[in-house]
């Protein structure tokens, strides 16, 4: 679990930018977030906060857990200078992934605004949520 510290989920796309490559980066800006709900989300994320990273199109799966390592500033990719970006370091890749299809039949998950609100691109997850998609992976 979180220590009831905030919990996120974040979405690329794997052929944009994978979990694999995070590992491989050691760290990245997560910008070009375009969304004003889930720019709100950027701006609530604090160091150390824990962060889901879910492959969008391909895999549709949650395959990593990441980490906030720089709270929210201006984002390089927007030239108007009117949204946020973050700065995330990888932690682990999960045992198994955690599907789509496995979140949506799960009714523990039901709740989830990833499932609620499907074209957000970054998004909270509940302490619950968390441990029950770590517990889904193999983790717990």
């Amino acid at each position: 679990m979180t220590d009831a510290r905030p919990c996120w989920l974040v979405k690329s796309e794997p052929g944009t930018y994978s979990f694999e490559d995070l590992v491989r980066d050691g760290r990245t800006v997560w910008d070009g977030v375009r969304n004003n709900a889930a720019a709100l989300h950027l701006k609530a994320m604090q160091v150390g906060d824990q962060v889901f990273f879910y492959h969008s199109q391909e895999g549709l799966a949650v395959v990593g857990v990441a980490e906030v390592a720089r709270t929210a500033f201006p984002d390089p990719s927007d030239a108007a200078g009117r949204f946020v970006a973050v700065e995330l370091t990888p932690v682990r890749p999960l045992p198994r992934p955690v599907s789509l299809v496995q979140m949506k039949a799960n009714p523990a998950l039901a709740d989830m605004a990833m499932l609620r609100q499907s074209r957000l691109s970054v998004s909270p997850v509940s302490p619950q949520a968390w441990a029950e998609i770590l517990r889904m992976a193999g983790e717990a």
